[in-house]
């Protein structure tokens, strides 16, 4: 999957005129792109269109219109995007209690190493994690951590075969596991080469 360059993305005045439809379109889009981990945790699955809507809305926010701001956000958002080999997440842990989530975040210490994903017939891929900083404290782990899950061509080949995916977590205080739906695998699978 190609990286975004300048060219990519719309002016400042052309995507107030259209963010409405394209915010719909990307939220459409989204849908198919995000895997509910048991009740708590979520994988986002990012792609070029997701970070392009990043982009773009950190250009808003940030009334970036010079080239030299527009290519930092790049470089910071280009790294989410998928290679062809992998699969590239936001996970977040997700309680809506602060008290609980609090509580849950010291227990979960080791939670972005503990998931997993699995192209069926293969071996549990695990994520390297939060590469551009650390996530983690000796008390607590973050309710956000960032994704990369690399496959070996073999299983990118049976992916793309049809065979199942599979993801999960296996921590000691959170379990679980599950079978990919199709419209989500389909979304994962056009982020092969």
């Amino acid at each position: 999957m190609s990286k975004l360059t300048a060219a990519d993305l719309m002016s400042l005045e052309q995507y107030a005129r259209e963010r409405q439809t394209f915010r719909a379109r990307v939220m459409a889009h989204k849908k198919s792109r995000q895997l509910a981990l048991g009740e708590h945790a979520t994988l986002y699955f990012e792609d070029a269109l997701t970070m392009q809507y990043q982009v773009q809305e950190m250009l808003r926010i940030e009334r970036i219109f010079e080239a030299e701001g527009i290519q930092e956000e790049l470089d910071v958002y280009n790294p989410l995007i998928p290679d062809g080999s992998n699969w590239k997440a936001t996970f977040m842990v997700e309680y809506d209690d602060e008290q609980e989530r609090k509580q849950m975040l010291a227990k979960l210490i080791g939670v972005d190493k503990a998931v997993w994903m699995q192209v069926e017939g293969f071996d549990k891929v695990r994520p390297i994690c939060n590469e551009d900083l650390e996530r983690e404290t000796e008390d607590k782990t973050s309710s956000v951590h960032f994704m990369r899950f690399e496959l070996s061509p073999e299983m990118v080949a049976a992916a793309k075969a049809g065979k199942p995916l599979h993801a999960g977590i296996d921590h000691t205080e959170y379990r679980v596991e599950c079978t990919i739906p199709e419209a989500i695998r389909q979304s994962l699978i056009n982020d092969l080469a």
